[in-house]
């Protein structure tokens, strides 16, 4: 069950274990030497490429950061992670991190689930006492059209089985069992858990067939989603269903992920340590200290809506065309040539109203 390993960690599908095993293990990127004008002129053709060819995947990766609400959500994982290690004759709680888009809910997710990896590989080995590959997370993506037999395969695509391919929606659920029992696999992320059509039939089917993971794999059920409330996970995908007498209400525990607010002094601390923690993995010629954290942090907050997303987005997009044209800082007006996502320019407008006449600051100890 072993597939060739990817190339390099910008090729990989975490859908499939090898790939899952590359991003959870893979060295920290290295940040790019800060070079001055002057020495980035005095470099060759050659190596001149090399460094800007560094500069486009360093900034195109910056994160994740440890944001106060990525911590949070860590500590919550931990504590219920650790705390589903009863015994096999016990159903273990399931977790749902449902959050507005933009917000890191998957980037979040998926650090945990690296942490996890390691923390499990490091204390146990690679290999379980059976002698098979121990695999202490699965993650799965879905889609609009997943059905039962659709989740049974892409769990075992994930393990690389090579009974995936053909068999009826009860064989491919034991075989995925036998995988997770195997590969001693502990943690089950499905993403992305809002793409199914929870009103229509396969919905249902799925939601009762999430039940029955949860009733016979040892693994905390990790969904991750968009409304999955208002669509029906918690009252078993049933509209108008009673939610508290729903088993996946009552076995699930709700997360959320926070945009950053300024109408706090607190929230303006946690924006400008944000600001700081960016500034620092920005690798610009002519970058200095408070470019973002100062100069930029009403603006950046107004066409990020405090959304990590729209932020990160910005900054990656900032920097490659602050290295490509050779201006080698954000400014707003460098800025202001940069797309960002629609949701985040829809919204930008009034902010930047609000900020003009004084009324709103993201800056800590001024008052708005």
């Amino acid at each position: 069950m072993t597939d060739p390993l990817p190339s390099g960690p910008g090729n990989l599908a975490l859908s499939r274990k090898e790939d899952f095993k590359t991003f959870a293990q893979a060295p920290r990127r290295s940040r790019p030497e800060l070079l001055t004008r002057a020495q980035k002129e005095a470099l060759s053709d050659d190596a001149r490429a090399e460094y800007d060819q560094d500069l486009r995947h360093w900034h195109a990766n910056l994160g994740p950061i440890r944001t106060p609400q990525l911590a949070e959500l860590h500590e919550d994982l931990w504590d219920i992670v650790d705390s589903n290690l009863q015994d096999g004759d016990r159903v273990k709680g399931a977790v749902a991190v449902d959050a507005f888009p933009g917000l890191g809910k998957t980037t979040s997710v998926l650090a945990f689930a690296g942490e996890y990896h390691r923390r499990e590989i490091a204390e146990k080995g690679e290999l379980t006492a059976a002698g098979h590959e121990r695999w202490p997370v699965c993650r799965v993506g879905l889609t609009g059209n997943t059905g039962m037999k659709d989740l049974n395969r892409a769990i075992l695509e994930f393990f690389g089985h090579p009974g995936r391919s053909r068999g009826t929606t009860a064989q491919f659920g034991k075989r995925a069992l036998d995988c997770v029992l195997s590969c001693e696999t502990r943690l089950l992320i499905l993403d992305d858990l809002h793409f199914l059509k929870w009103r229509q039939s396969s919905g249902v089917e799925v939601s009762n067939h999430l039940k029955w993971i949860a009733n016979e794999f040892p693994v905390t059920l990790l969904m991750v989603g968009v409304g999955l409330a208002d669509k029906g996970l918690f009252s078993e995908g049933e509209a108008g269903g009673e939610a508290a007498l729903a088993q996946t209400g009552r076995r699930t525990t709700r997360l959320g992920m926070r945009p950053f607010a300024i109408d706090t002094e607190t929230g303006r601390r946690e924006w400008r340590k944000m600001l700081l923690a960016l500034e620092q993995r920005v690798v610009l010629a002519d970058k200095y200290t408070g470019m973002l954290a100062d100069d930029l942090s009403d603006y950046l907050f107004a066409r990020s809506t405090g959304h990590i997303g729209s932020l990160m987005t910005l900054i990656a997009r900032g920097c490659q065309r602050a290295v490509r044209t050779g201006e080698e800082r954000l400014s707003r007006e460098s800025l202001d040539r940069v797309k960002n996502d629609e949701a985040a320019e829809q919204a930008r407008r009034e902010l930047e109203a609000a900020m003009e006449r004084g009324r709103l600051t993201s800056r800590p100890g001024q008052a708005a």
